[in-house]
């Protein structure tokens, strides 16, 4: 059975609109899955939701979608924010890619003193962002904020929102145990490959709003402990179970 290709689009999303793609979407639709004029395509935006839509002119010059009909309503995912020390080229747009899948709200690279990667590439990371979320049949693609430095993140940390810190010092638990009351809104924080220093382990357990959580005895790489921690969140608080609130 074939699958109807789904594409991210910045445009108003309407019925009957017919919408002139840019070039890039245009080969990708075209030359890379070789669709011609009447093609089905799903499109989304994260504001109007998704629409079914068929390719209607197909030239050198132009290829253009007519949005026919609405098939679902734009739904954000749980209030759960991402903060994490980014890493180097491939590692970091896998776990841009499965934070994206996991159902991540907003993606925050955070500079710790031990991050590696000193350069970031922020459009090759809501690129990616886009593509995980074209293929997991998200309506709503994260936003990808400007990196910032740990201790500015937590000077101006809003109110309510509980931010779930992977320790590695911690004894090893249960922990959903940890996180029984935690509702959403909600971040996750998972440190760099060397792990955060002694003040950066100070200043997080002296704040109110943060939780310390063990991932068990072993110790994960970053993206693994990234994936494991969001699916904890997301079991406790998030669209997995009964505790997510709108």
């Amino acid at each position: 059975m074939k699958t109807t290709p789904r594409l991210n689009l910045e445009e108003t999303l309407s019925a009957t609109r017919e919408i002139v793609l840019s070039r890039e979407q245009a080969h990708y639709l075209t030359g890379v899955l070789r669709l011609s004029a009447g093609d089905a395509v799903r499109v989304f935006n994260g504001r109007d939701g998704e629409w079914l839509a068929y390719l209607a002119t197909v030239t050198k010059k132009n290829v253009s979608l007519h949005c026919e009909r609405l098939v679902a309503e734009a739904k954000l995912p749980p209030d759960i924010d991402y903060i994490f020390a980014p890493l180097k080229h491939a590692r970091l747009d896998y776990m841009v890619q499965k934070a994206t899948e996991l159902g991540a709200r907003r993606l925050r690279p955070v500079m710790t003193s031990r991050t590696v990667a000193e350069r970031i590439n922020l459009e090759r990371m809501r690129a990616n962002v886009v593509e995980a979320a074209e293929q997991c049949n998200l309506v709503h693609v994260p936003e990808v904020l400007e990196p910032e430095k740990l201790k500015k993140i937590l000077a101006a940390w809003e109110k309510g929102r509980s931010l779930v810190y992977c320790d590695e010092t911690k004894a090893a638990a249960n922990p959903f145990e940890s996180l029984k009351t935690l509702q959403a809104p909600s971040a996750v924080l998972v440190g760099p490959e060397g792990g955060f220093t002694d003040e950066e382990k100070a200043l997080l357990k002296s704040r109110e709003f943060v939780i310390p959580i063990s991932l068990g005895p072993r110790i994960m790489r970053a993206d693994t402990a990234a994936i494991a921690a969001l699916t904890i969140v997301q079991a406790m608080a998030g669209d997995w179970g009964n505790h997510h609130k709108s």
